[in-house]
């Protein structure tokens, strides 16, 4: 990634006969083919944010289960990383170029994703559930992926058996250029966020969890794939695209990285081969776990932390959060609270943290360090593989 945030400008208009002008030249007209076999104009704006994300047509079209990821995922780093990662797994199989354009998905129907992610239902809960069904003229469609609940044993047990597995899915189209001024969907990017710790009550109300392997995350992962992808193939349009399927690990409600994507599959036809392991780690600094991972690295964050504690007194605490990739170091987000007296204190400081940043850290890697006080955000300082110097900002 050039840089590690994004500005997004997203503008909801309803499409007309003629396409949207969003104003600015060079922006391209395009016709695209929509899911119901009809056409639609829509424009694709002249320049990318960088060469790091995909084109996105206008008007933005919201995912058609939109919203529900705040509700399935633990905790916002993972909402962010479920779906920005699945992006990162997209680009090896359909490439950010002029050819390929991003867009949510508009398949997978907000109520399909409700009921996939249930308990399948066994026993009288099956019984008691259609019953409900014929009562209400609504037949009762048993979808559920997550298994069903364990019976017989105590709550403990019975939750081990048998917990929650699939917590979110999540679709991604990619449109590709069919012609001139045509777009047509490329390919579909499914990403199955599974949980690697199941939350659940005692008989007494006391919360409990459970921590589930990564070997039965993946297994588990694997066999509800293979179901998603029979489903999905039979919906109307998906019947013969690329599909791309990608396991993401969650983390627990009070973990302070995010989790990570561990396996994909490219399916081209209608069963799954050959999976591919994925080597991605979150990392926070400074840990036991990053020590573990890249000692050197480790030990170049603390070197950097202790210079800061021997040049200023007001310093209260230095945090890195790492991002590793095949066991490189990939990215770097630092984050310096410190206690500030005055503007001049501000600019000396960020002075200093810029020398040491260039002279610590490795040139390939993305970095950026954001130093705050009780006020806020007081400085921020960017550095990619392309710059050749960092970029500095102080607040005002």
């Amino acid at each position: 990634m050039k840089k590690f945030f994004i500005i997004l400008f997203i503008s909801c208009l309803s499409l007309t006969a003629c396409a949207p002008n969003f104003g600015g030249g060079g922006q391209e007209e395009i016709v695209q083919e929509t899911t119901n076999n009809s056409e639609e104009k829509a424009i694709i704006p002249k320049d990318s944010i960088s060469d790091s994300y995909y084109k996105m047509i206008l008007p933005f079209k919201p995912g058609k289960a939109r919203g529900l990821i705040t509700e399935r995922l633990n905790t916002r780093l993972d909402i962010d990383e479920f779906e920005t990662g699945l992006m990162r797994v997209a680009q090896e199989t359909f490439p950010i170029s002029d050819d390929y354009l991003y867009q949510e998905g508009q398949y997978i129907e907000e109520d399909t994703t409700k009921a996939w992610l249930k308990r399948k239902l066994v026993g009288e809960e099956l019984k008691d559930a259609e019953a409900k069904g014929k009562k209400e003229r609504k037949p009762f469609k048993n979808l559920g992926l997550n298994p069903p609940m364990a019976e017989g044993g105590t709550a403990k047990e019975n939750n081990e058996k048998s917990p929650i597995y699939l917590a979110h899915m999540l679709e991604h189209n990619y449109l590709v250029r069919k012609g001139d001024n045509t777009v047509e969907l490329g390919g579909v990017v499914i990403g199955l966020a599974l949980n690697s710790v199941h939350y659940y009550n005692e008989e007494h109300g006391y919360p409990r969890e459970y921590n589930i392997t990564k070997k039965e995350i993946e297994e588990k992962g694997k066999e509800i794939a293979s179901e998603v992808l029979s489903r999905v193939r039979s919906m109307k349009g998906l019947e013969k695209v690329p599909i791309v399927i990608a396991l993401y690990q969650q983390e627990g409600e009070s973990s302070i990285v995010p989790g990570n994507f561990i396996s994909k599959t490219v399916v081209k036809g209608n069963s799954i081969g050959k999976w591919e392991s994925i080597n991605e780690q979150h990392v926070f600094f400074p840990s036991e776990a990053a020590t573990k991972i890249n000692r050197d690295d480790a030990t170049t964050f603390n070197r950097f932390k202790a210079d800061i504690d021997e040049f200023f007194p007001n310093y209260t605490g230095v945090i890195g959060k790492a991002f590793y990739k095949n066991d490189e170091l990939q990215t770097l987000k630092i984050e310096i609270p410190m206690q500030f007296y005055g503007k001049a204190e501000v600019i000396a400081f960020t002075q200093f943290i810029k020398d040491k940043v260039t002279n610590y850290f490795p040139k390939y890697i993305e970095l950026e360090v954001n130093i705050s006080s009780s006020n806020g955000q007081e400085a921020l300082i960017l550095l990619s593989p392309d710059d050749e110097k960092p970029i500095v900002h102080i607040y005002h």
